[in-house]
């Protein structure tokens, strides 16, 4: 017999059998894909024996049985003429009024030349050098850089290098064709499509808006035609890229057979604040030099080319509140100093907004399986014990990709948490943030070039794009992959990526 073990100083040990741990057994991850599609395809699974015993009935027929069906529908010749027209006119009108599919061929992220970069170092002697910033301020500064999630290779305008800085409406117009033009010109090489093709033009920088408009130069510089739909759009915030892409889908959806070209950028040279405000600092922080061009199609002819298919827009606005209209307030400081202020309330608005935004979005995404759990929660806890948690929806079961807006760390921290989501599923917004900082609207474009970067992007994957901006609004865009999408030629992260994933000290 073999005896039982013992412990140093001689005492046996008796083993106690138990049933295995089922939650360590038994990955429930498995448990719940399984019920997931189970329920996706309940229609289908009850269709299955359905056709099945059709097909047994029909077997079974002899030429007897076919000549009687066949004399039933002769003497019934009206019935099934009316028939025959209702089901023609119907599918005739359901495939004329039916959405257009919305194309997106490509698109383009602008990389400022490296004589740009801004180091912390450097940001913070150049701070200091101005002498517009008491102690306080430079050292609140300081501490906003150490947390922000922003690495040493962001991007300033070129004003923003001199000493003293020279904010002028020619340094911005100057950032603002840099930005512009090389987005666009990057574009148009790699789609091969001509300028005088472009039938709609959206363009949107929320803090300058000169005249001619921002849409005008591009008309200017790239001569497009006398009758395209050109549109500016101000003052809109962060959120601006995913309205600017509405508005495009909302035009295509109007005129056939054409482009439409999204310019979506900010300018940071004459939007620097020059004050000791500490709640009016955050943004010379967080934000840089980016900007970005995506052009869209509703030919069904550019599916083949095309990398993706616009699914959904779904869009927030919580203006109508006041505590949200003002939390990212432009205005002076009491020494007439012009920035933007955040106000403190900021995160609590923003998880307001997306809890809105994803209630419209949920069941336009979630299988049906997670609005089940979610609906039968909801009443459990409304009829019989208002202790039960509510169930938050996987969203992983809906979108295999998330571009956050990399607004700042503090957002993605949240969504990552409140979404329940993995690290890889926010790495686009964080290594995005790291590299090139806040470049506003544009950033889940960068984030969406991340992603394609390092070959994650598979067809039929679903991409969730999400943002946030002034007013306050939370704007979601919903792409479908149309193929194993590569990167395209000069991508922002071309000659980095192998560098990425990198660790950010907390």
């Amino acid at each position: 017999m073999t005896s039982l073990p013992t412990t140093p100083n001689g005492v046996q040990i008796h083993h106690t059998r138990r049933l295995p741990d089922f939650l360590q057994s038994v990955n429930l991850k498995y448990v719940k894909l399984g019920y997931h599609y189970l329920i996706t395809h309940l229609f289908t699974l009850t269709l299955i024996p359905l056709m099945a015993l059709i097909i047994v009935q029909a077997s079974q027929m002899n030429p007897q049985d076919i000549h009687t069906l066949w004399l039933h529908l002769k003497y019934n010749l009206v019935t099934v003429i009316i028939c025959s027209t209702i089901l023609v006119s119907g599918s005739t009108v359901f495939f004329m009024t039916r959405p257009r599919s919305i194309f997106l061929v490509d698109y383009s992220c602008y990389r400022p030349p490296s004589n740009l970069t801004v180091q912390f170092n450097q940001f913070m002697e150049h701070s200091r050098l101005t002498g517009d910033f008491d102690e306080s301020s430079l050292e609140f500064q300081r501490k906003i850089l150490q947390r922000s999630g922003l690495g040493e290779e962001t991007y300033v305008p070129e004003a923003m290098h001199h000493i003293p800085p020279t904010p002028s409406m020619a340094a911005a117009r100057e950032e603002a064709e840099q930005v512009m033009y090389g987005a666009l010109d990057n574009l148009f090489a790699n789609t091969q499509v001509k300028p005088k093709d472009i039938g709609i033009l959206v363009v949107n920088c929320s803090l300058f808006n000169p005249t001619p408009s921002l849409s005008a130069m591009i008309v200017n510089k790239y001569k497009l035609r006398g009758n395209i739909r050109s549109f500016n759009l101000g003052g809109m915030g962060c959120s601006a890229g995913v309205i600017a892409i509405d508005l495009a889908k909302d035009m295509l959806q109007v005129h056939r057979n054409t482009y439409a070209v999204v310019v979506s950028t900010e300018n940071i040279t004459q939007n620097w604040y020059f004050g000791n405000k500490k709640s009016m600092l955050i943004p010379n922080c967080l934000f840089r030099v980016g900007g970005s061009a995506v052009l869209l199609s509703n030919k069904s002819s550019d599916k083949r080319k095309s990398k993706y298919r616009l699914v959904h827009v779904v869009r927030t606005h919580k203006g109508a509140d006041d505590k949200a209209f003002k939390c990212v307030y432009q205005e002076q400081d009491d020494v007439g100093k012009t920035g933007v202020s955040l106000s403190k309330d900021l995160m609590a608005i923003a998880g307001g907004a997306l809890k809105t935004n994803i209630t419209t979005l949920g069941p336009l995404v979630l299988p049906i399986s997670e609005q089940l759990l979610f609906f039968s929660t909801l009443i459990t806890k409304k009829l019989f014990n208002s202790k039960v948690k509510p169930y938050i929806p996987d969203f992983k079961l809906a979108f295999e990709h998330f571009c956050i807006h990399a607004g700042g760390r503090a957002v993605i921290d949240e969504l990552e948490k409140n979404l329940q989501l993995m690290p890889v599923h926010v790495e686009a917004s964080r290594m995005t943030l790291h590299r090139f900082g806040n470049t506003s609207s544009s950033s889940i474009w960068y984030e969406l070039a991340y992603i394609e970067a390092k070959g994650r992007m598979r067809k039929g994957n679903r991409v969730w794009q999400i943002a946030f901006g002034s007013g306050f609004k939370c704007n979601s865009a919903v792409w479908q992959a149309l193929r194993h999408v590569k990167p395209s030629p000069k991508s922002p992260w071309g000659d980095c990526i192998d560098k990425y994933p990198v660790q950010i000290l907390a």
